[in-house]
């Protein structure tokens, strides 16, 4: 038997979908990237806005034609993830292509979907109880072998107004200290060098285990795993962004000088019908902070416009917000009206032309303001994880100021030596927009 698997939406279910790649391959099952090589067709999907779940079913009905005689082999197809767990039997129901759901609780019983599906039976299997994977767990990593996701907690406890995690993920729950430690031991004996740590809120960390939030002295222990050469933190909120963890994040080489902070407005009103907990103040403070104790850092954030109510003064505020802090990285969402979440019934809703119109005028303005960035690091040398090369053989990779996937690149001219995962010293020649070019500096 052969299985080929599809992911879909953050790293977080990426996580998901190497452990149960890990799961699969214990049953002797053979892994192909191929669809029109596999058996099992698994679809790992994402549910966190209405865009996702379109891509989602689109991606279903385009691996459902793999059953197709002509176009490969394929006896069962799996929808696993988000998608699985918010709507399961009705989404069987509704996709007669699909054999089998496992939600996002259930990804442990990988195997007995499978089965039960080969044997010509449809099922849902949703999983009665929350469940959290830890190091003694198989898993095939997907990304590079220099680099890897670690998934320190699962579920959130924010209950943020717009969004519908807390009812596919459940409550926040952490993964011991010990465990995470182990597990990111085990990756550097492989040769993983960046390390990118990620829960729906990581400053939140152990907090339900110990008490109170344990991320800086994680961050502290894992800086003692020989091997890793950085380590990268996201999705860390405000509330529990603390003076303790500042100090970590300047004082350990190992971390870089990175830090993802999802803020998503600008105005109180808009924060506190949003159900954040944090005010502009305390905000514009927090930055202040990380700013001045963390020389070179790197801030990104995200932020919605058109959520219910917002007004044109209220997104003037969130504009004017974004051109003062100056980011180096930022991603604009327009709000999306999701069932279940206590926004969704929110009077004023926002026309989709009105929210459109806001979310091209603030990434004109944040396209300004990261071509000015990259512009004023012209001449710094800087070290690069080579990632590939294009077409024309030109290497190209991330310096501590991008995160995978998520943020641009930087491309080295005049190197014909470099391969993926050496890490190199470059000197940065030009700044675009979106890209960094450079050249090698011999060290």
């Amino acid at each position: 038997m052969k299985a080929g698997f599809v992911s879909l939406g953050c790293s977080k279910n990426l996580v998901d979908t190497e452990v149960m790649l890990g799961l699969i391959r214990e049953k002797n099952i053979e892994l192909v990237h191929d669809p029109a090589d596999a058996d099992i067709l698994i679809v790992n999907t994402c549910a966190f806005i209405q865009s996702a779940k379109e891509e989602s079913i689109n991606t279903i009905l385009d691996m459902a034609e793999y059953k197709k005689a002509e176009k490969g082999h394929c006896k069962v197809l799996i929808i696993a993830g988000c998608l699985g767990q918010r709507y399961g039997q009705e989404l069987l129901e509704e996709l007669p292509e699909a054999d089998g759901i496992i939600g996002t609780e259930a990804w442990d019983r990988i195997g007995e979907v499978i089965e039960e599906t080969l044997r010509g039976n449809r099922v849902v299997v949703k999983g009665d109880k929350p469940i959290l994977y830890d190091a003694s767990v198989p898993r095939i990593p997907t990304t590079p072998q220099y680099t890897a996701y670690v998934k320190i907690a699962e579920g959130c406890n924010n209950r943020c107004a717009f969004c519908a995690i807390p009812l596919i993920r459940g409550k926040y729950r952490s993964r011991s200290l010990e465990d995470v430690v182990q597990e990111v031991t085990a990756l550097a004996g492989r040769g993983v060098r960046e390390i990118v740590l990620i829960a729906q809120d990581t400053t939140q960390y152990g907090r339900d285990l110990y008490g109170e939030p344990k991320l800086a002295e994680l961050l502290k222990k894992l800086c003692k795993v020989q091997g890793i050469k950085w380590i990268r933190t996201l999705y860390s909120y405000p509330r529990f962004f603390s003076d303790e963890l500042i100090e970590v994040i300047a004082n350990e080489e190992k971390l870089v000088k990175y830090v993802d902070i999802p803020l998503q407005h600008a105005n109180d009103q808009v924060l506190k019908s949003m159900r954040r907990p944090d005010t502009k103040a305390q905000i514009v403070q927090l930055l202040q902070k990380i700013r001045q104790r963390i020389p070179g850092v790197v801030i990104r954030s995200t932020f919605i416009v058109g959520f219910p109510g917002e007004t044109q003064e209220q997104y003037e505020e969130l504009k004017d917000f974004i051109v003062e802090q100056r980011f180096d990285h930022v991603g604009i969402f327009t709000y999306s009206q999701e069932e279940d979440t206590p926004a969704a019934d929110m009077v004023g809703q926002i026309d989709e032309a009105v929210m459109q119109d806001r979310y091209h005028e603030l990434k004109a303005i944040q396209s300004r303001i990261s071509q000015e960035i990259n512009e004023s690091i012209e001449g710094q040398v800087l070290e690069v994880i080579v990632e590939g090369h294009t077409d024309e053989g030109m290497p190209f990779g991330r310096c501590y100021r991008q995160a995978d996937e998520v943020d641009d690149l930087v491309y080295i001219e005049n190197d014909t030596v470099s391969r993926i995962g050496d890490v190199v010293r470059v000197r940065i020649l030009q700044g675009f927009t979106e890209d960094l070019v450079g050249e090698r500096v011999e060290d």
